[in-house]
């Protein structure tokens, strides 16, 4: 997510183009998309984006979509090496204890100060939208994850992700979402330090392949011992399992 201190006319309008927007919601496989893709113009200005229909309650979590979600926390600073401790993450590397809602805390580095917080530095009046349209009731992992992919669906990229491939227009797509991702330019959306496409494909690739390594393996578990559904409640880690799940 994009720092406050060194562009905050353009975070403001940014801010004002979510609530123009209306109540922005999508359609998980959607491939419409109000915005246009990051180009090196994009830099100066705003994406702007339409009304999507309305979110899925729940987005399945592929190794697609892991993988993708784990590259964003490694262009973001909070990979920590895929542990969970990632989730606590404030701006500037400091951690905050509860994951009862998200901390609102603003933090100061040398250069910049940022509000941002969570794996995937999520500002507070993001979360706020995000929190509206997906109905989630805390700032745990699952919810985190949820919001994440909500976010890169809102930028209709989701359809891309599905594909298991980081291109340079799926980078770009999520450039306005994140400052660490790169434009088709080569550079942050928002002027702030970048990650390079070859770094974050590296990563992704890497990570896939683990991945669908271990999907492998517990589904050939799976088939040999027919392990009956355990989740009959109607908490966010069973409605995850339930769409996550093949049908038989």
């Amino acid at each position: 997510m994009p720092n406050l201190q060194r562009t905050p006319l353009l975070l403001a309008l940014a801010g004002l183009g979510l609530s123009l927007a209306g109540p922005v919601r999508a359609a998980e496989g959607s491939l419409a998309w109000g915005g246009s893709t990051a180009t090196a113009a994009d830099s100066t200005r705003v994406a702007m984006l339409t009304p999507l229909p309305a979110a899925p309650r729940v987005f399945a979590i592929t190794p697609e979509r892991r993988a993708l979600l784990n590259t964003i926390r490694y262009a973001e600073g909070t990979w920590a090496n895929g542990h969970e401790i990632g989730y606590r993450i404030l701006f500037g590397g400091s951690l905050f204890d509860s994951l009862e809602r998200h901390p609102n805390r603003v933090m100061r580095t040398a250069r910049y100060a940022s509000a941002a917080a969570g794996a995937y530095q999520f500002m507070p009046f993001t979360w706020d939208m995000v929190t509206r349209a997906l109905g989630v009731a805390d700032f745990g992992p699952e919810s985190q994850d949820q919001a994440a992919l909500f976010l890169v669906q809102r930028r209709g990229a989701l359809h891309l992700a599905d594909r298991g491939e980081l291109t340079p227009d799926l980078a770009a797509r999520l450039a306005p979402e994140w400052a660490s991702f790169p434009t088709l330019a080569g550079r942050s959306f928002y002027g702030q330090p970048v990650k390079r496409l070859n770094d974050l494909r590296r990563f992704y690739e890497q990570n896939l392949a683990q991945l669908r390594r271990e999907e492998a393996t517990v589904w050939e578990d799976v088939a040999i011992r027919q392990v009956p559904p355990v989740c009959n409640d109607a908490s966010l880690s069973c409605q995850l399992e339930r769409v996550s799940t093949p049908a038989p």
